[in-house]
């Protein structure tokens, strides 16, 4: 799999012409990969795109896999940023959630990144577990606070189809929080880290001294970026390509082919959705002139976006149209009412 990465990163290499502002280690378990194998395919990105000392380069890390010698080895090859999935401080959530860590090595796994001198981690936790109590909730949240960590995304549970937890919950093995207390604790970790100085700068994202993810900005930003490996997947600006998600065809593809991926091209229509999508989950909400460059709104959603504002869901800036504290409850359900079908 490693030789196939690689492979991609070198064909690619004339995708992207500018300087790179993020190289992010993600979508599966990176940090059971060798140190040879890490370096290999930084090797292949320092060769062939123009990375510099401020590109922000980060790797996905599970607590299990973190110790002295790891974090060292990471450190030595450039890694600077390490995302960290903690999840949860409660052993029997980390036990249903099949997690390989415990609620100890979470405060320990950080302590030891930072005494190997990295200045910039992110955190992942989990809210609206099954069971989770708000005062549990509280008390996670002021343990990573006092770890002190630049970055903290926070996601609220999702029962996904075709998975175990979705069956459990059909077989009332397992039982969901309620909506409202869902929402309880969402409000309470906007308040809590805003009081703490954090930034929240997306709807699941807090940054404090300002260390937002370059990655996810990218995203967001809707600035061009290629994704490398089976089903990652890439935007250029003006359209989209998935690779397939089957490994042993997106190892066997030859380098002439293009069965091994798919792509399109955005519609107008495609473009103004996702301007939505990803600007209103943001403190920087959708640009005015963005907006006017795709055509401006029609009569129906001008009423929409009064309607919004007068709910107090939507502010209406000088040069952007931003969500409320409120109306980030929402931000989804919100981007929706702006869809266009072509």
């Amino acid at each position: 799999m490693i030789l196939s990465l690689k492979e991609e990163i070198i064909l690619r290499k004339n995708e992207i012409k500018t300087p790179i502002q993020s190289v992010y280690f993600g979508g599966g378990t990176p940090s059971i990969l060798y140190e040879e194998e890490l370096a290999s395919l930084l090797d292949a990105v320092h060769k062939h795109y123009a990375v510099d000392e401020k590109t922000e380069v980060t790797l996905e890390a599970n607590p299990e896999n973190i110790n002295k010698n790891s974090v060292l080895a990471w450190k030595g090859l450039g890694i600077n940023r390490l995302s960290i999935g903690l999840q949860s401080f409660k052993n029997d959530d980390l036990k249903w959630m099949n997690r390989g860590h415990n609620n100890t090595q979470n405060s320990a796994c950080v302590k030891t990144v930072y005494d190997a001198g990295f200045n910039n981690v992110s955190v992942d936790l989990i809210y609206g577990l099954p069971g989770l109590r708000n005062s549990e909730w509280e008390g996670f949240l002021k343990k990573v606070v006092r770890l002190g960590v630049e970055h903290i995304s926070a996601y609220c549970l999702t029962i996904e189809d075709k998975t175990k937890l979705k069956h459990d919950v059909e077989n009332k093995t397992i039982k969901p929080l309620s909506e409202r207390k869902q929402i309880e604790q969402f409000e309470f970790l906007c308040s809590f880290l805003k009081q703490s100085g954090y930034e929240h700068y997306e709807v699941s994202n807090f940054a404090l001294n300002k260390n937002y993810s370059k990655h996810n900005r990218s995203y967001w930003d809707r600035k061009e970026y290629i994704g490398v490996g089976p089903s990652a997947h890439s935007y250029s600006g003006k359209g989209r390509r998935w690779n397939v998600s089957n490994n042993h065809t997106y190892m066997a593809r030859g380098t002439k082919t293009k069965h091994w991926y798919n792509q399109e091209d955005l519609s107008t229509d495609s473009v103004w959705n996702e301007l939505f999508l990803t600007g209103l989950r943001t403190k920087w909400g959708v640009l005015k002139k963005d907006i006017a460059s795709l055509g401006g709104f029609t009569s129906n959603e001008q009423e929409e976006i009064k309607r919004m504002i007068d709910k107090g869901d939507l502010i209406d800036s000088a040069k952007t149209y931003v969500l409320s504290e409120k109306g980030l409850l929402f931000a989804d359900a919100i981007s929706e009412h702006f869809f266009r079908v072509s």
